[in-house]
């Protein structure tokens, strides 16, 4: 047996070298019935164009059928077949080296972060009330911030919420937000001496019948002239002329001071997801994280630091757009506290429609609290950044029963807490004995189809879905850029759908027969690395699991 926790990378690149071709030809299986015959398949078009006559050489067959070792799933059979090259796994030896005893010290993610990234959330800066269309950029960055940290990448959220009204908004949220770091009036003061020697500004002489303009205006700066003799690309052909106000300095300030904390004393040694987000090295990449209705205002703020900071950091901005978030059905414009509480009533209601009179108990006060904000964030997040979000305020989906809601993924969490307490408290009263050591399980009972569906779909790619949502690429061109931001909702709602079909169908706590505990505890190895594996997730999303629903 090869050594090491298999990886779902790992592994394809192990088929791809056993075909000797540098494209990859791979392609893993995820649906019930195509994994009933093979794991991975190298499609019969793909082996045409690599293969005269689509024809794979028997040594080639024979390479591919001996694969394993450290890191990569031990290949059982290889055989081509009309659809292609069909490659079937050593399933019994993948869950004993998915969920048993591991192998040595596993190594996290770096103590001391080698890299840093500034989340910045404009949308944060609006002097009214924040609205639903200003919280989808800052639960992503919330969510973003997390997955980050979670590869060793320091965060830093901009800017600090000082107004009491928008923090306890975001705290109703479960967002963990700075609220305070003020710069000092020394920073601002550095930036009004370099715009004075900016030949791009000019200064604004006000006339006694002008009263149209900010009474804190310090000059005119020409961002138009800037863009055209820097040669950049990607913004909007309409910026002209920005007024600089006293404001607008103090947020390069904060930008500024918050670049300086997250500089990188050895740039050399990055964690591995940083090497996409730092090609040359560079200390601190920075994410405008913006609402398309911001994102014109945010290229102004954006070309602003380049003129009065030309610092290496600045190839490193890069702009996150959301799309607009639509609001059906609204009597008048409704705030994101307004948002917070029809949720919660929603959520109240369809609990008790569901509990009776126990929703109605005290002790489900934090229940509804956490549904509600599940369902918020599953909400806001479950669809891609760009695409546009509608939010029907009459829904009644916003349930515990619609299998892509944020509620069903606590549900099913809950569902796995209570299986654990009820085995826990038969363990205590001698009805079973206690969980086995994971070295001593035998996991050749794990045959159903659905055993094999949640170890191969969600248990074996998890630490890359990770890995993948927290990549923020460098644009292809001009400035914005695209993430997987929706990948860990997505993940979640269909491991959801998936464990619930399992749970449904098989009794994993049966009749206390002494022939019946081997394959009841494997069964439960496997769902206890199920419920860690929901639990690491909804971390991700500041949501903390439920122990009962």
């Amino acid at each position: 047996t090869g050594e090491g926790r298999p990886g779902l990378a790992a592994t394809l690149r192990a088929l791809n070298g056993a075909l000797g071709r540098p494209a990859s030809l791979w392609v893993k299986e995820s649906s019930a019935r195509n994994l009933r015959h093979r794991d991975f398949l190298a499609p019969r078009a793909a082996l045409g164009t690599a293969y005269a006559g689509g024809r794979v050489p028997s040594d080639v067959i024979t390479a591919v059928s001996a694969l394993g070792g450290p890191g990569v799933l031990a290949v059982r059979g290889c055989q081509q077949t009309a659809a292609g090259l069909e490659v079937r796994l050593r399933r019994p030896e993948a869950f004993q080296r998915l969920l048993g005893p591991p192998p040595g010290t596993v190594p996290g993610p770096p103590c001391s972060p080698e890299a840093a990234v500034v989340l910045h959330c404009p949308a944060l800066r609006c002097r009214a009330a924040l609205t639903p269309r200003h919280l989808r950029p800052v639960l992503l960055a919330d969510h973003l911030a997390q997955l980050l940290r979670a590869q060793g990448v320091s965060v830093y959220l901009v800017p600090a919420v000082t107004d009491e009204q928008s923090r306890k908004a975001l705290q109703q949220l479960r967002v963990e937000w700075p609220s305070s770091s003020t710069p000092g009036p020394e920073t601002v003061s550095a930036l009004k001496q370099a715009l004075s020697q900016c030949p791009y500004a000019t200064r604004c002489e006000r006339e006694p019948s002008v009263t149209s303009l900010p009474e804190d205006i310090i000059c005119k700066v020409n961002l138009k002239s800037f863009v055209e003799q820097q040669g950049l690309e990607g913004y909007d052909p309409n910026l002209g002329v920005l007024l600089v106000t006293e404001e607008k300095l103090r947020t390069v300030a904060e930008l500024q001071q918050a670049v300086l904390q997250g500089k990188v004393s050895e740039p050399l040694a990055l964690p591995a997801v940083a090497l996409l987000m730092f090609p040359s090295g560079s200390c601190c990449s920075v994410v405008h994280m913006v609402s398309c209705e911001e994102e014109f205002q945010q290229q102004q703020m954006d070309l602003l630091w380049r003129i009065l900071d030309p610092g290496t950091h600045m190839d490193l901005q890069k702009h996150l757009i959301c799309g607009p978030v639509k609001v059906t059905n609204p009597s008048s414009p409704i705030s994101a506290d307004q948002y917070f509480q029809l949720r919660k009533r929603q959520m109240h209601d369809a609990s008790v429609m569901k509990y009776g009179e126990l929703a109605q108990d005290e002790a489900w006060t934090e229940v509804i609290d956490i549904l509600t904000v599940a369902a918020i964030r599953f909400e806001m997040l479950s669809t891609a950044h760009r695409s546009k979000i509608t939010l029907d305020l009459e829904d009644s989906s916003i349930s515990t029963k619609g299998t892509k809601s944020g509620a069903f993924v606590m549900y099913n969490c809950a569902r796995l807490a209570t299986l654990f307490d009820t085995y826990q408290r038969a363990v205590e009263q001698g009805t079973y004995p206690p969980l086995p050591p994971a070295s001593e399980l035998n996991f050749s009972w794990l045959r159903e189809e659905g055993e094999w569906l949640l170890l191969f779909n969600y248990l074996l790619p998890f630490p890359e879905v990770l890995q993948q949502a927290a990549q923020l690429p460098s644009p292809s061109k001009g400035l914005r850029i695209t993430a997987n931001t929706e990948a860990v909702c997505k993940f979640l709602i269909q491991l959801s759908m998936d464990f619930s079909s399992y749970y449904n169908r098989v009794h994993i706590l049966g009749e206390p027969f002494p022939h019946l505990f081997e394959q009841m505890f494997a069964r439960l190895q496997l769902l206890g690395a199920v419920r860690n594996t929901f639990h690491s997730a909804l971390a991700t999303l500041h949501l903390p699991p439920l122990s009962q629903i």
